[in-house]
């Protein structure tokens, strides 16, 4: 189901560069103290993602035993992983993982069919986070109030948060209203609070994950007091958004129009359109929350819904927005997102099922962009953001201070000459501060040859490989550089185009030291047959398909004489040697 979206091979053409463009050599001025108007701290486990429980079995691992090892790999590389396991009606049956699509209520391309778990599937996330430390949110089912809380006690034994579901993509009539939704709320709260085994999941709900739409807004449930008749169930609040969506391209209409990704595809290289403009819509709530003493989730995001766009969502211009739209919701102070894993939004996928044994996985953009966070942010769960508005706010070269430098390119080098030189200052006249700006800093860089590539991206030097071709380790040799800073204070720092650079201002990051590269052993063997290997030199010398159509033999298994024929035969009749 996802990795056929996930592998379309359309490639865009790159945006020209702006007009007028931006200074090439702009400047920064840091405080050397975290100045006023700087976020919250926010956690080193930002980025997460919602995983679909549909295809769980894919991503995750076919049952408890048998685990998914670039998954282990890729959870490993970021340390602390959060994950949504995301559905529509999650329920406990005697299978690990069962879709009903006789009972689908539609055919709307964002509805997975009913999906009935298995105590392994549990067992499943147990044992990952056994291996790896990744952290569950689980969904209680939500469709109808004869509460099925079988997820929730399942779920309390791997100590992770539960979540509700609200009333969207059809689970609920249209009418269904959110003075209804908070009556149901009640009601379930209530059920749990009856039964002594809930009592520590009743303190970790998540509400309202909803997008502003069709009469719900977060507003409104505030007005509403649902923090205050609720405060002692809920521990994070949270939305649901993305940036656009392409559903008429999968559920058309004659009222839909579908978007054209080239057309598009300029307001994801922009500081401002898919960025500061879509936090902005929720700063009031993350206002409100740190008023009332809640953490704020960006619940679900990824480029758009419905799959994401063809060219768009997996590409390098991609991995540059979700690290730019991560760093904008930490100044925007979230506490935490979850990037959707499906269609062309992916942050990894396996091969399709008839392709695993000679294909990989692939690592998309969002991931790329969810490892240098997790790297930026650091270990210390301290960190505080700043959107310094660098270039006087140009948006095709955003910066942040997080108490390391971030630097945004976001122009295209095929445009013509667009790399930028930053010149940043720490402390000094200008902040009536003690010069800050040490001798050297160390830079990391996200690169490619172009916004529109669409794998084979680089950090620090080392990448996960084009389509097909990754097992969840980065691969080459690690590249940190050291720039020389001036003795006036002054520190540049140069950013390719399209790229960005993470400066560390205080040592040598070599987070390899804290979380070396490492893989996980298995035991288990999933290609039994059609293992036999030819040297491409003896292959070259053969004589072929000599005789071969005497013998009649086939190399499919259960295929005419191939269940018979002898590895040894098969070779000697094609003209090759024995092995």
């Amino acid at each position: 189901m996802i990795a056929s979206g996930s592998h379309n091979s359309t490639k865009l053409t790159p945006p020209g560069l702006p007009n007028p463009m931006p200074n090439l050599n702009p400047t920064i001025q840091v405080n050397t103290a975290v100045p006023g108007g700087a976020s919250i701290q926010v956690p080193s486990s930002f980025l997460g993602f919602s995983i679909e429980i549909s295809v769980a079995n894919q991503v995750l691992g076919h049952n408890s035993s048998l685990i998914q090892v670039p998954f282990l790999n890729l959870a490993h590389n970021i340390d602390y992983a959060t994950v949504d396991m995301d559905g529509t009606h999650p329920e406990l049956a005697n299978k690990i993982l069962w879709k009903d699509y006789a009972n689908r209520k539609s055919q709307n391309p964002t509805e997975t069919p009913p999906v009935y778990l298995s105590l392994d599937f549990f067992r499943l996330l147990r044992n990952i986070s056994s291996l790896t430390n990744v952290h569950w949110y689980l969904g209680i089912p939500f469709n109808d109030t004869n509460w099925r809380l079988g997820i929730v006690e399942k779920g309390q034994e791997i100590q992770q948060t539960s979540r509700t579901f609200t009333a969207s993509h059809g689970h609920r009539d249209q009418s269904y209203t959110p003075d209804q939704w908070m009556v149901e709320l009640r009601s379930l709260v209530d059920t749990m609070a009856a039964d002594p085994k809930y009592a520590v999941a009743n303190t970790q709900i998540i509400v309202p994950s909803i997008a502003n739409s069709n009469g719900w807004t977060l507003e409104g449930l505030w007005e509403k007091g649902l923090v205050d008749q609720f405060n002692n169930n809920i521990k994070y609040l949270a939305a649901e958004q993305y940036p656009d969506n392409n559903c008429c391209a999968l559920w058309p209409s004659p009222t839909c129009t579908v978007p054209n990704p080239q057309d598009i595809f300029p307001a994801f290289l922009s500081h401002e359109d898919h960025v500061k403009k879509l936090v902005a819509g929720f700063l009031p709530s993350t206002l409100y929350a740190q008023s009332k003493g809640k953490p704020f989730l960006m619940f679900e995001t990824n480029t758009a819904s419905c799959g994401g766009f063809p060219g768009i969502s997996d590409s390098f211009g991609a991995a540059l927005w979700a690290l730019d739209y991560g760093l904008q919701m930490a100044y925007g102070n979230f506490s935490g997102a979850m990037f959707h894993v499906g269609g062309q939004t992916y942050p990894f996928t396996a091969a399709p099922t008839n392709e695993t044994t000679f294909h990989q996985w692939t690592v998309g953009s969002v991931y790329y962009a969810t490892l240098v966070m997790a790297e930026a942010l650091g270990t210390s769960n301290t960190s505080q953001l700043l959107d310094l508005n660098a270039n006087d706010a140009n948006p095709s070269t955003p910066a942040y201070a997080i108490y390391e430098n971030a630097l945004f390119n976001y122009m295209d080098k095929a445009s013509g000459a667009a790399e930028v030189t930053f010149t940043f200052s720490i402390g000094g006249t200008a902040t009536n501060e003690a010069n800050g700006t040490p001798q050297n800093v160390q830079v990391k860089y996200l690169v490619s040859n172009s916004v529109a590539d669409k794998g084979n991206f680089t950090w620090a030097g080392q990448t996960f490989g084009d389509a097909y071709h990754a097992d969840g380790r980065l691969k080459g040799t690690e590249d940190v550089q050291t720039v020389t800073c001036g003795a006036d204070n002054t520190c540049q720092v140069k950013v390719p185009a399209p790229g960005f650079a993470l400066v560390f201002l205080a040592g040598n990051p070599n987070p390899q030291a804290a979380y070396p590269s490492q893989t996980f052993a298995t035991t288990a063997v999933t290609q039994t047959r059609n293992t036999a290997q030819v040297a491409p030199e003896q292959l070259a010398t053969s004589n072929g398909h000599q005789d071969v159509a005497a013998k009649k033999y086939s190399t499919s298994f259960g295929s005419g004489n191939g269940k018979n024929a002898t590895l040894s035969q098969m070779v000697v009749e094609s003209g090759l040697s024995p092995c």
